[in-house]
């Protein structure tokens, strides 16, 4: 199995980037677009000079709890830039959801509440709520954070996306929003 029939078989389609779009980050942006992979993991990430973003972390499940996640993730740690990622919220009935967040609560990963997310997806046409979260060795405040997930989104979500798609995704003011008195940490509950 390829790369891209790995991350599509294990994350939702209205999380998923076509495979041309990905194919085209890494050709036409790969000084910023990097794909980490091996035979049971497939890393995708945005690097750029102040923060790096994962925009999609796959283990297989015959290698999960062996440290693989955590090996990636220490890569990219080592790199010490703050570290952004978008997460699905809790879902009881999805007990993957609750342990991605217990494995990330457990590398150090903050929720930053401050941060609404809300996509419409161009798959599905379901407008789809996600969490941010993100690491930091320089204990960077969200409002940094949410500078970083706008760029991110600019650069890399939204890279060419009536070209790809036909249509082009929310302008990132109506995606993301920045509220510093919300104070609900998903992670606490975890």
């Amino acid at each position: 199995m390829n790369w891209y029939e790995k991350l599509n078989q294990y994350f939702p389609i209205e999380e998923m980037k076509s495979k041309e779009h990905m194919e085209l980050l890494l050709k036409e942006q790969g000084e910023v677009y990097h794909k980490d992979e091996g035979e049971h993991h497939v890393l995708m990430y945005a690097e750029f000079e102040q923060f790096i973003f994962i925009d999609y972390l796959f283990v297989s499940s015959n290698a999960r709890g062996q440290g693989l996640g955590r090996k990636l993730i220490e890569k990219l740690k080592n790199k010490n830039k703050p570290i952004i990622l978008e997460v699905e919220p809790i879902d009881y009935e999805d007990s993957d959801s609750e342990k991605r967040l217990r494995f990330y609560k457990r590398e150090g990963f903050q929720h930053a509440s401050s941060i609404g997310y809300r996509r419409r997806s161009l798959a599905t046409n379901e407008v789809n709520q996600m969490e941010i979260l993100y690491w930091s060795p320089t204990n960077e405040d969200e409002e940094t954070i949410y500078n970083g997930m706008k760029k991110m989104y600019e650069q890399i979500h939204t890279y060419k996306d009536k070209q790809l798609y036909g249509e082009s995704y929310e302008a990132v003011e109506k995606v993301l929003t920045y509220n510093e008195n919300n104070e609900d940490d998903m992670l606490r509950q975890i």
